[in-house]
């Protein structure tokens, strides 16, 4: 009898040490209420500064491109001019410029069409006054798709090309 009254003042212990109304463990977690997580400062999730991940979520590292097109739309110079500037402060950063295609069409034209894609981005950076030395390009065609499907929305995201840090 002595075991029941002591499990049950314990279970009831538990109850009450987690019925708060979760703002320590919220506080403690990053969670702010609405469903994000806000992380504290000091944490160590901001990206490193000049690194890959730096230039993909502070700038942008990917431009897209019309089907069967290499000319660079107006949002997509708008990323690249920000490249530009993240280039100019980190100028020892190097870069490879990966062009992409679709599903459609043979491995050879889309290995072609990436290349000069590759090659767009490549000399709008060069025009924006980005050393060419500090810029490779590749062509991977439509061997390497972001977006898995045989649809326009997938093919739009695969029609890019994509500034990776060295």
């Amino acid at each position: 009898m002595r075991l029941k009254v002591l499990s049950l003042l314990a279970v009831a212990f538990l109850m009450t040490a987690c019925a708060d109304d979760g703002s320590k463990n919220a506080a403690a977690s990053g969670a702010n209420g609405n469903g994000t997580t806000v992380q504290p400062v000091g944490s160590g999730s901001l990206p490193r500064p000049g690194s890959q991940e730096d230039l993909a979520v502070n700038v942008g590292d990917r431009v897209f491109f019309a089907t069967d097109r290499t000319d660079l739309s107006p949002e997509a110079r708008r990323t690249l001019d920000g490249q530009a500037h993240w280039l100019q402060n980190y100028g020892a950063v190097t870069i490879t410029v990966e062009g992409h295609a679709d599903e459609r069409g043979t491995r050879e034209y889309n290995l072609a069409l990436g290349n000069r894609r590759a090659i767009a981005v490549k000399n709008y950076l060069v025009a924006l006054g980005i050393n060419p030395s500090r810029i490779t390009s590749i062509s991977y065609g439509k061997e390497r798709p972001s977006v898995l499907g045989s649809d326009e929305a997938a093919w739009a995201q695969n029609r890019r090309g994509v500034t990776v840090v060295n």
